[in-house]
C-alpha cells in the first residue's frame, strides 16, 4: 500500500478532471492515518478553493459549532479528516455550487479512506456523500438524517451546515434538539478517549 504522505502528494498533483473545471485544479483535503473522525463532505466551494483550507467558510464555522470544537482541534489531522466526495471546486451553477465531479471518487475515495485504520465517526454531509456511504436506502436527505439512529454511532447523516440550509433547519427542529447533542457528546468523548 502507498504511504499516506505518497498519496496525498499523488492527490494533489491529479489532473483528471482539469478539463471540467472552471476554475483550475486544487484538491482540498486534510488526512492522517491516527484521524478518529471522518468528515465525508460534498466538494469544495469557491472560498475553500481559494484559500485551500476545507470547511474555511461559514459552513465550516457552522460545522466546528455543531461538532463543539475549535479550530485548531478541527484543523488536526491526527484528529479530523477531511476528504470530500470531488476534492476541487466543481463551480458554479444556477442554484448554488455545481455537484462533486463523478471521477474524483471512484479514482481516490477508496485509497485515500483506506488508511483510517483508527476511524470512529464519519460525518457524511450532503446527499453525494450520503449516496456513497449509505447506498441509496433513504429516499431524500431528510428522510437519511432523520434515521440518524440506524448508523450510530459509527456514521452520521447530516445535512450540508451552509448558511442556504437556515430553511431546512428551521423547519426540522429535532435536528439541534436531538441530533446536535448526540453529535457533541460522541466527539467529545473520541477526541478525550
Amino acid at each position: 500500500m502507498t504511504t499516506y504522505k505518497a498519496l496525498l502528494t499523488q492527490v494533489h498533483a491529479c489532473t483528471l478532471c482539469a478539463a471540467y473545471l472552471p476554475h483550475g485544479v486544487r484538491p482540498v483535503l486534510q488526512l492522517h492515518p491516527q484521524a478518529r473522525i471522518l468528515i465525508a463532505s460534498q466538494a469544495p466551494g469557491r472560498k475553500v478553493h481559494e484559500s485551500g483550507i476545507p470547511f474555511n467558510d461559514a459552513s465550516g464555522n457552522r460545522l466546528r459549532e455543531w461538532m463543539g470544537i475549535t479550530r485548531e482541534v478541527f484543523y488536526d489531522p491526527k484528529q479530523v479528516a477531511i476528504v470530500p466526495m470531488g476534492l476541487c471546486f466543481p463551480g458554479t451553477g444556477k442554484s448554488g455550487d455545481l455537484p462533486p465531479r463523478p471521477e474524483c471518487a471512484p479514482a481516490w475515495r477508496r485509497p485515500l479512506l483506506g488508511h483510517l485504520r483508527h476511524l470512529e465517526l464519519t460525518l457524511v454531509i450532503g446527499q453525494y456523500a450520503q449516496a456513497y456511504h449509505l447506498g441509496a436506502q433513504h429516499a431524500s436527505l431528510t428522510d437519511a438524517v432523520k434515521s440518524w439512529r440506524d448508523h450510530w454511532p459509527q456514521v452520521l447523516p447530516l445535512p450540508h451546515p451552509s448558511p442556504r440550509n437556515n430553511l431546512w433547519l428551521r423547519r426540522n427542529p429535532w435536528f439541534e434538539a436531538e441530533v446536535l447533542p448526540a453529535l457533541r457528546s460522541r466527539v467529545a468523548e473520541l477526541l478525550t478517549g
